[in-house]
């Protein structure tokens, strides 16, 4: 089972060391439900991140509006990692509650601001702003 938000931010604050960071990142990632291949697609996949990112959103109409939920998958480790950080924050959330969370002062608040390259640092926001973009068209629809 994927660990939630709390959990993460709670495990982060107990490793100092950044290569001990970066390896809790490969993990989260290692955690991911892996993306069937047909899921590889080119209507998944997300622009502005040098490694390749796929997210597959699906979206369920509960009493209150729409609950998206996401799957996703990336070529390399780390940013694997960082898609399953991008996931527990918004995966299973209501779309206004998507729109409300800011993934960048999660970031900030993790220390990962300052440790991305600014090509993961884009990629990251290309990720949260394709999710933002299918909360607002769930919401629409």
């Amino acid at each position: 089972m994927a660990a939630t938000i709390d959990e993460i931010v709670d495990n982060f604050a107990f490793l100092d060391d950044w290569d001990d960071r970066y390896r809790y990142l490969i993990e989260l990632g290692r955690t991911l439900d892996p993306l069937p291949e047909e899921a590889h697609n080119d209507a998944n996949k997300v622009r502005g991140c040098a490694s390749q990112v796929w997210l597959e959103t699906s979206v369920r109409r509960e009493g209150d509006g729409p609950v998206l939920d996401f799957r996703g998958d990336s070529d390399a480790h780390i940013v694997r990692g960082l898609v399953a950080l991008v996931l527990a924050l918004y995966s299973g959330k209501p779309a206004p509650e998507i729109l409300a969370t800011d993934a960048m002062d999660l970031f900030r608040t993790l220390g990962l601001s300052e440790h991305l390259t600014p090509q993961r640092s884009n990629g990251v926001r290309s990720m949260v702003e394709r999710i933002r973009h299918d909360a607002r068209a769930a919401l629409a629809a």
